[in-house]
This record gives structure tokens, sequence and C-alpha cells, in this order.
């Protein structure tokens, strides 16, 4: 079969003829039709992901969506190794794959389900997001942080704050449902005294996708501007301004912040499924917009370094023109 392959350390993905895969007790053979590219899988496929694998050649693509051998269309995640997603066929254990609604298309579906199961799952499996409070997404211009927001509003959050660097995206977000939003090209001062104020009104739970200097400033921001032991449940889940950040360790003493991280490992694969799911389902009733690209799997070496945080690429297979 025709497939994406990382043959070795350090090898950049090539698009070739891979093995063919063969479902055992417990497993679905999936005829996939449409795989994105994300960040987990690009961080697999270059071996920096605590999850990458150690044998090769092995196939690249964590989820995806396709056809059982019945023609039911199933979304599903974490293919057996060596298998992955960006393949014409896959084989994936049987709780890890899950039904789609009827309303919701292939590509959207292979679309959403990554981006917005790290908000659904940040919310209800570590901050158990309650209707009526508050919460800020930093880094909620990309496309998770667009979905932060829009399923923030969808669990019931009554005030939603975005931050983020690119001000004509910031703006975009106040239709997607953020209520109030912060640019964070201030200079420090000026960013802990907008984060201050906002904390000051109060807020309850922070999904943070940057980590870096802009979390630093929060959690100093929100222990500076504590509110009588009122709890800010802090949900880490992405690095994308730097891995390290220098925290006084008054900050933790001083504040009811509860700090936490939010992915594998942190909450149990069925759990995390389970969130898919939820994300899925609440798509099409929900309004949930995400901007991807669908590009078929034989360009997969033109597309592959081309993808970007914003416009998701989907990589279409086992259609007209998708081979």
């Amino acid at each position: 079969m025709r497939a994406a392959i990382v043959q070795g350390v350090g090898q950049a993905p090539i698009f070739g003829d891979f093995q063919e895969p063969v479902a055992v007790a417990g497993e679905h053979l999936i005829r996939v039709t449409a795989s994105a590219i994300s960040q987990n899988a690009r961080r697999r496929a270059s071996g920096a992901h605590y999850g990458s694998f150690d044998q090769f050649p092995f196939v690249v693509g964590i989820d995806g969506v396709g056809r059982l051998d019945d023609g039911s269309r199933v979304y599903f995640v974490m293919p057996r190794a060596p298998f992955g997603s960006m393949a014409e066929r896959t084989v994936v254990a049987s709780a890890r794959c899950l039904r789609l609604p009827d309303d919701l298309d292939d590509a959207t579906a292979a679309a959403i389900a990554n981006p917005g199961m790290s908000s659904w799952a940040a919310y209800v499996e570590r901050a158990s997001l309650r209707p009526g409070e508050t919460v800020l997404v930093n880094g909620a211009t990309g496309t998770a942080g667009r979905l932060a927001v829009q399923i923030a509003k969808h669990l019931g959050a009554k005030k939603v704050i975005a931050t983020g660097r690119n001000i004509d995206a910031l703006v975009s977000l106040k239709a997607l449902g953020a209520d109030v939003v912060i640019a964070l090209g201030e200079d420090e001062a000026a960013l802990e005294a907008s984060f201050k104020e906002q904390f000051a009104q109060g807020i309850d739970v922070v999904i943070d996708y940057l980590w870096g200097k802009s979390a630093q400033c929060l959690l100093i921001a929100g222990a500076k501007a504590g509110r009588d032991a009122v709890p800010i449940r802090f949900v880490q889940v992405g690095s994308a301004s730097g891995q390290d950040i220098t925290l006084p360790s008054a900050v933790l003493r001083s504040s009811a912040i509860d700090l936490m991280g939010s992915g594998i490992g942190s909450i149990p694969v069925d759990r995390l499924v389970k969130a898919i799911e939820g994300v899925l389902q609440a798509t099409v009733p929900g309004g949930f917009r995400i901007a991807f690209k669908p590009a078929p799997l034989c360009e997969f070496e033109k597309a592959w370094p081309n993808d970007d945080s914003v416009n998701r690429t989907v990589f279409t297979v086992n259609q007209p023109g998708g081979r």
C-alpha cells in the first residue's frame, strides 16, 4: 500500500510503499479517507515527542477518519505501530474507533478531532469547568486555541478571555465567542497589569498553549491578584513559546493556584478518546469553525513542510485524486 513513511532517526518522511496491515483480534482494519497533520504527528515523526517510536520504518500519523469493512464511517486514534494514519489502510484497537455523526464530513472530523480534544479534555477531565465560570485561553490564535474559545462557550463559560500576538487574529476571535482579547506584544509590566485586571474580576480556569514568558507572567499576576484563596485552575496544554519558565516559589505559596497538565500521561487514553467523542458529537450542533485545506496523500512530500498552525492540512485518501 502507499503511505507516508519515516525510514530512520532524523529523516524526513517520504511517500512510498509499505507493508499491508493485518488486523488481529480486538482490532479494526480501516480504509483511511482523511488524516490531518498535527504537531503531535510532526514531533513523533521527528523523534522529538516523548511517545515517538524507536523502531523503523513506521507510517506517519496518529489519527484520522476511514471506513470499516461494513462501510461504517469512524474516527480512529493511535493505530498499532508501525502503522499510522497517513496511509491507504491501517489497523486500530476497536476501543479507539468512534462512529461519526451522519452530518459531520470526513475532512472536518479529521481536522477538528485532535486540536478540539486538547481543550475539551483540559476543561472536562482536568479543570472540571462549570457553567458560568470565566476562562482565559493563553495562545488563542492558533487552531487549537481558536477551538478552545468556542468549546469554552459551548460548555457554558460565562466569559472567555483570549490572548495572542496576532492582533487581527485576536479581533476575529470575538466572532467566535471571546469577550476580552489581550495582545501579548505589550511590555512585561503592561502585560502583567492587563492580566491582574482580569484576575481581579475573576478567572476560574486558564488553558495555556504557550508556556514561556506569557505563562510565567500569568501565574505571577494571578498570585498577586489572588481573591481570598479562590482557586485558579491553570491547565498546561502546549509549549509553543518555550519549554521552561522561572517561577518564584512564593507564587504557589501565596495563592490558590492549582497547576496541572493535560495530555497523554495525565489523562488515561480511554478518557482522551471520550473527549474526542465529545468534540465530534458537538461540532455541528455547536457550530464549531476550523480552517483547513485538503490535499491528496500522493502530494504528501509537497504538503508536509508547508502546514501551519492556523490552516490545517488534511490528507485525503482512497478518493478520486486522493491516492
